[in-house]
């Protein structure tokens, strides 16, 4: 049975340049290097200028995916951006990162879905390249995390960076196995009676202002290792494969307690996972399209390969995805 599926064609990242380390944190806040890397396993996080928003780090990001992919902006007729720290309230950062790439009239979103906003995103992109609705889609995921932080919060702090990933996606005919190239399989997750545990204590309809970061790390812990490793499960399911048959696990780069409990949890060899976290920290919905495109310029994954995404934000949202590139 001939299918179209929704192939990834171009991938890019972007951080920005300046570095804060965590002994620089530790000369602002009560915390160590030796105490962020035994309980996160970061080292490093990047951070944006005063005067760089996060359209300029998507378009930064979608200019390597679109060079990748040997297209234009001419090209493009869908942009997704999956975000919770947009340049404005609105209009979307999607219409701005349009503007300033120079892409025709197309259509153009944003996704909210905090950490898990990538893998909504490719979801809702496939409804469209899948279905004939866009030929060649832009899904970006962009962050400015340490916007929203309190820097005397040293529990949450020194969590978080700045950084943008995103990849192209175009219809390509498949014959409706798992051996297709392009998406396979997702399963998507919210449980809104959890909004307490990881949320940001500030908006335009509540407090007229950005607000802070707040988070019950040891419950968002424990329910991210059940919670992803199920929706995982799940992906692979719907994709017609077995985890046994996947080349590469790409998680959201929260915690590397988190990568691994969530590994070991579904039984993957260490190798097969792809960890950036040390470098960049939690980039939000910007960190599975970083370690991502990370992998890929490094020559761990490579076409044909049978890659798999997850990822947990607040909400709590949560999903994962089966992709073969």
């Amino acid at each position: 049975m001939s299918v179209t599926r929704s192939a990834v064609t171009g991938v890019g990242s972007y951080l920005p340049e300046q570095i804060v380390t965590n002994d620089d944190l530790a000369r602002i806040v009560d915390t160590s290097d030796e105490w962020i890397i035994e309980r996160t396993g970061i080292r490093q996080r990047h951070r944006a200028r005063d005067d760089q928003p996060t359209s300029d780090l998507a378009v930064e990001a979608a200019k390597k995916a679109l060079e990748n992919a040997g297209r234009t902006a001419a090209d493009v007729d869908l942009i997704i951006v999956a975000t919770t720290t947009p340049d404005m309230t609105f209009p979307a950062t999607a219409s701005i990162v349009q503007r300033k790439l120079g892409v025709p009239v197309c259509i153009a979103f944003d996704m909210q879905a905090v950490c898990s906003g990538f893998v909504y995103a490719l979801s809702v992109a496939d409804g469209f390249v899948a279905r004939g609705a866009a030929k060649c889609a832009l899904v970006i995921g962009a962050e400015e995390m340490t916007r929203l932080m309190d820097w005397t919060d040293r529990t949450t702090c020194v969590l978080f960076g700045d950084g943008a990933g995103a990849v192209v996606l175009e219809p390509k005919a498949g014959q409706g196995t798992p051996a297709d190239t392009g998406l396979l399989g997702f399963a998507l997750r919210c449980d809104g009676n959890k909004t307490d545990l990881l949320y940001v204590d500030g908006g335009p309809a509540t407090t007229g202002s950005v607000g802070h970061l707040r988070m019950a790390g040891n419950q968002v812990f424990r329910h991210a290792v059940v919670n992803i490793a199920e929706a995982v499960t799940a992906a692979v399911a719907n994709a017609g494969v077995q985890i046994a048959d996947v080349d590469w696990f790409v998680p959201h780069q929260a915690n590397q307690r988190i990568i691994k409990g969530v590994g070991d949890r579904l039984g993957l060899d260490e190798d097969k996972v792809i960890s950036t976290v040390a470098q960049h920290a939690n980039t939000s919905a910007a960190s599975i399209p970083l370690a991502l495109d990370a992998a890929i310029r490094d020559g761990r994954i490579k076409r044909g390969d049978l890659v798999l995404l997850e990822a947990m934000g607040g909400g709590l949202t949560w999903g994962a995805c089966a992709i073969r590139l």
